[in-house]
C-alpha cells in the first residue's frame, strides 16, 4: 500500500520506517526542514535501537521517502496522523493545534475512499472532532493508538501485543478496519492480538494505560518511602509481591521516578478528561500520584544532601545517568536532570554521565558539568549518584571505580546495582527504599 505518516517525531519516525520494512510505499511529512533533510539522508534524528539501521534499509529498497510539502500525499491510501499532543502550557490538557494544523494541511489532498488514522494519544472526542473535518472529502477514518516504549520502539511496532481499532458502526467502520489489516497484515498473520471499538474506548486506551503504569510506579515508590522508615527492604518487597499473578513484577522498581515526554502529560491528560466527565475520584487519584512522583526526586536531592553531612555546597557530586530511561537519549522532564539541578541549586559540582543524551541538550542546564567518558566523570566525586540504569552503568567494576572517587558513596536511585559487590569493593552503597542494606548512619558519610 501507499502510506504517508504525518509528523516525523519520534513516534513518526519509528512508524514510517517500521511500516517500509513490512514492505509497504511509506512518505513521511513534517513543517521542519531540517529534520526531512537529515531523514531523507538517512540518518536517526534520535537514539532508538534498530532505528538506523531501519531507516537505512527503507531507504535503499525505495519504500521510504520524506517531504515538506503535502501535495506530494495526493495519491496515498492511508494517512497515519503521528504529530505530537504535548501537554498544554497553562492546564493539564493535551495541545491539540499540531494535530489541527496537520488535518487543515492534508484536507486539499484527501481523495474519496482514502483513510485517516489517528495514532496520536488524544483527549476522548478528539475523533469526532477530526472526523467532522474529514468528512467532506469522502474520507474514512479510524483511530489506532499507539504503545511504543522508547528503547524498545521498534520491536514495539514489529512485534506488538496488540493492535486497537477505533472505528465507526456499520460499514464505513467494516471498511476502515479492513484497510488497517490490509496495512497489519504481517502482523496479524504472527497472531498478534486486534481489539475492534468505538472512537473513545481506543482514544482512551493508551491514556489508560500510561495512568496504571503510573499508579504502579508511584505505588512502590510510596511503599519504598515506609520501607526505609520502617527498617525494610523495598526490594525483597517488590519481588515477593510481584509472584502474585494479579500483581506481577514488571514496572515493579522503586526510585526515583518516572518522567519522559508521554508518561507525565499522559496522566495529566487523564487527570484532566476525567474531571471534565465528572469523575473526580480519578482526577483526585492521579493528582496524588503525580505529586508521590515528584517528591520521589526531592527526597533523593534530600538523600544525596544526607550523605554529604547535611549540606551540598561544594560537594563534588557526579550523577550517572541524563536520559529519563537507558536506551534513548531523550530527556524530556528526566527525573535524573531534576535530581541534578536541584542539587546544583544547593551549591553541589554536579557533574553528568550519559552515553547518548549530549550534545545541544547540554544548553539547557548551564548549571550542570557533562562529561560522556564516566572515568573522567567520577575522577574525584564526593558523592555518586546512579539515576538511569544503562548497562555502562550497572556493569561498572566497583574496584575499579572506588580508586577514581574520592569518596567512595553511591546512591543507587534505581536499585539497579549489587548492593553486596559494591559494598564489598568498599563502597557505602544506599539504595532507595532500602533502609537494611547498607549503611544509613551519618557518621561515616559526613566526613
Amino acid at each position: 500500500m501507499k502510506i504517508s505518516v504525518i509528523g516525523a517525531g519520534y513516534l513518526g519516525t519509528v512508524h514510517a520506517v517500521t511500516l517500509a520494512h513490512m514492505g509497504h510505499d511509506v512518505i513521511g511529512l513534517d513543517t521542519d526542514a531540517a529534520r526531512i533533510a537529515q531523514l531523507s539522508s538517512g540518518v536517526a534524528p534520535f537514539h532508538e535501537p534498530g532505528l538506523a539501521e531501519m531507516l537505512s534499509e527503507g531507504h535503499s529498497r525505495g519504500r521510504l521517502a520524506f517531504t515538506t510539502d503535502p501535495a506530494d500525499l495526493a495519491d496515498v491510501e492511508v494517512h497515519f496522523l503521528c504529530v505530537g499532543t504535548p501537554q498544554s502550557k497553562t492546564a493539564n490538557d493535551s495541545d491539540l493545534s499540531f494535530l489541527l494544523a496537520a488535518i487543515d494541511s492534508l484536507l486539499p489532498y484527501l481523495r474519496p475512499g482514502a483513510l485517516v488514522v489517528g495514532k496520536s494519544t488524544v483527549p476522548v472526542g478528539t475523533a469526532d472532532v477530526v472526523g467532522s473535518l474529514i468528512a467532506p472529502t469522502g474520507a474514512a477514518l479510524a483511530w489506532n493508538p499507539e504503545f511504543l516504549r522508547q528503547g524498545t520502539a521498534v520491536n514495539d511496532s514489529l512485534v506488538p501485543d496488540r493492535l486497537v481499532y477505533g472505528v465507526a458502526d456499520g460499514e464505513p467502520g467494516a471498511q476502515a478496519g479492513a484497510m488497517l489489516d490490509a496495512v497489519y497484515a504481517p502482523l496479524l498473520e504472527r497472531g498478534t492480538p486486534k481489539v475492534v471499538t468505538n472512537y473513545a474506548t481506543a482514544e482512551l486506551i493508551k491514556v489508560s494505560a500510561n495512568a496504571f503504569l503510573a499508579l504502579k510506579l508511584s505505588y512502590i515508590n510510596a511503599v519504598g518511602e515506609f520501607c526505609e522508615q520502617a527498617g525494610a527492604d523495598v526490594v525483597q518487597l517488590a519481588q515477593a509481591l510481584g509472584h502474585d499473578d494479579r500483581i506481577g513484577g514488571k514496572y515493579f522498581h522503586a526510585g526515583i521516578g518516572f518522567g519522559g515526554g508521554c508518561l507525565p502529560k499522559d496522566l495529566r491528560s487523564f487527570r484532566a478528561q476525567a474531571q471534565r466527565h465528572g469523575v473526580d475520584s480519578l482526577d483526585e487519584m492521579f493528582s496524588l500520584v503525580d505529586g508521590i512522583n515528584a517528591d520521589a526526586r526531592y527526597r533523593t536531592a534530600e538523600t544525596a544532601a544526607r550523605l554529604c553531612g547535611g549540606s551540598l555546597a561544594g560537594r563534588r557530586v557526579t550523577i550517572l545517568g541524563a536520559s529519563f530511561k537507558p536506551h534513548t537519549d531523550d530527556i524530556r522532564d528526566s527525573p535524573a536532570l531534576d535530581v541534578a539541578a536541584q542539587m546544583a541549586a544547593q551549591g553541589a559540582l554536579v557533574t553528568v554521565s550519559d552515553p547518548q543524551a549530549a550534545g545541544n541538550q547540554w544548553l539547557q542546564f548551564p548549571q550542570l558539568a557533562f562529561e560522556p567518558d564516566v572515568a573522567a566523570a567520577l575522577a574525584g566525586a564526593e558523592l555518586v549518584l546512579l539515576l538511569t540504569q544503562w548497562p555502562e552503568f550497572t556493569s561498572l567494576d566497583p574496584v575499579r571505580a572506588a580508586a577514581l572517587v574520592h569518596r567512595p558513596v553511591i546512591l543507587d536511585g534505581r536499585n539497579a546495582l549489587d548492593a553486596e559487590a559494591w559494598q564489598e569493593a568498599g563502597w557505602d552503597y544506599h539504595g532507595i527504599g532500602r533502609a537494611g542494606v547498607g549503611s544509613s548512619a551519618p557518621s561515616r558519610t559526613a566526613v
